[in-house]
């Protein structure tokens, strides 16, 4: 059932993240951050999770759901990396040209802007080889080439396919108002030249969940199962998001610009989570105790609940949740997810 848009309006943020220095807070990164259950109830909320927000590229897995049930054909990799904002590795570039190869077109066809790889070593690699920016290497390239596959595959036009009134275009609004349970609260345009839906970081958890804990047979199932099976592929070898699905069994997860990210098991569970100042820094550690509030067993997110704070290249501080993010981390719910896992996924 839709309800109406979120409001727009200033998020009414709280503090989530603490940068302590030997003791004192030298920092302090507000947010919002919500918990739902396997059934969809908010479980915990801190902040404001209902105000609209542009979800940037946490929004990928609803872009490729709607992709999937409008004929996109991908499976596994080639599936995971339609969700990417991938680093530019190799088997990045070269996924990106099979979907291009699958729909007939050329890299000139895409309509990413012209990039070097997300990924400092790719990059770096990439430069010192005399190579210059591309769109093929474009984090989103991956998501514009299912886009372009997906719009061949139905007969529609691939020069305007970026156009918020292309029928894929409305395709994907449709089902983001389908799986957020909330109509869409403005229309903007991401970093990568794709139209963006704004939705409440409610609504886009929501969505996560449904996508995660979707049946196997479904286009989202299948979509999950991608995820879960190449973690690499929706990010790359060297990112938290990497890190994090390899470390919890089962767990989707995607990150997006101005530090956004959510997250979700196969039973429903999620999080979502926004911190106010775009700051990527504070972003895992919220998500890390978001995570211990829904049940997963918080040895597996040592690496990503705190991050060490030098001075004179020794550890003086901690980056950390605080507030009632923390508290609540410290009593998480019934629901548990330890090093086996949930058996009934299949997914790992």
């Amino acid at each position: 059932m839709r309800t109406p848009p979120p409001p727009v309006r200033v998020p009414r943020h709280v503090p989530l993240v603490h940068l302590v220095r030997d003791g004192i807070v030298e920092s302090v990164h507000h947010g919002s951050v919500v918990v739902l259950g396997p059934g969809g109830d908010v479980e915990f909320a801190a902040g404001d999770v209902e105000a609209a927000c542009y979800p940037r590229s946490a929004f990928k897995p609803v872009q490729a759901a709607a992709m999937l049930r409008a004929g996109l054909p991908l499976r596994g990799g080639l599936l995971a990396v339609a969700t990417a904002s991938h680093s530019g590795e190799e088997q990045h570039i070269t996924a990106a040209r099979d979907i291009l190869r699958q729909a007939g077109l050329t890299e000139d066809t895409l309509r990413t802007p012209a990039d070097l790889p997300l990924d400092p070593w790719e990059r770096s690699e990439w430069i010192a080889s005399g190579r210059r920016p591309r769109p093929i290497v474009h984090n989103c390239s991956g998501k514009h080439a299912a886009m372009l596959l997906t719009s061949v595959r139905r007969g529609w036009s691939t020069d305007d396919y970026l156009d918020p009134r292309h029928p894929l275009q409305q395709a994907i609004a449709e089902t983001a108002e389908e799986l957020t349970g909330e109509s869409v609260a403005g229309v903007s345009t991401d970093g990568c030249g794709a139209p963006l839906f704004a939705v409440s970081l409610l609504g886009l958890t929501r969505a996560i969940g449904r996508i995660g804990s979707a049946p196997a047979s479904t286009g989202e199932g299948l979509l999950a199962e991608a995820m879960v099976r190449h973690p690499d592929m929706v990010s790359g070898t060297r990112r938290d998001n990497f890190g994090l699905m390899r470390a919890v069994p089962g767990l989707i997860a995607k990150d997006g610009f101005e530090a956004v990210q959510v997250a979700a098991l196969p039973d429903g569970r999620a999080v979502g989570v926004k911190i106010a100042d775009g700051s990527d820094r504070a972003r895992m550690p919220a998500t890390a105790a978001a995570l211990a509030v829904c049940g997963v067993d918080p040895s597996l997110l040592t690496e990503f609940a705190e991050a060490p704070v030098l001075g004179g290249g020794r550890v003086v501080g901690r980056l950390r949740a605080t507030g009632e993010l923390a508290a609540a981390a410290e009593t998480p719910s019934g629901h548990g997810v330890g090093r086996g896992g949930r058996q009934s996924s299949g997914r790992r």
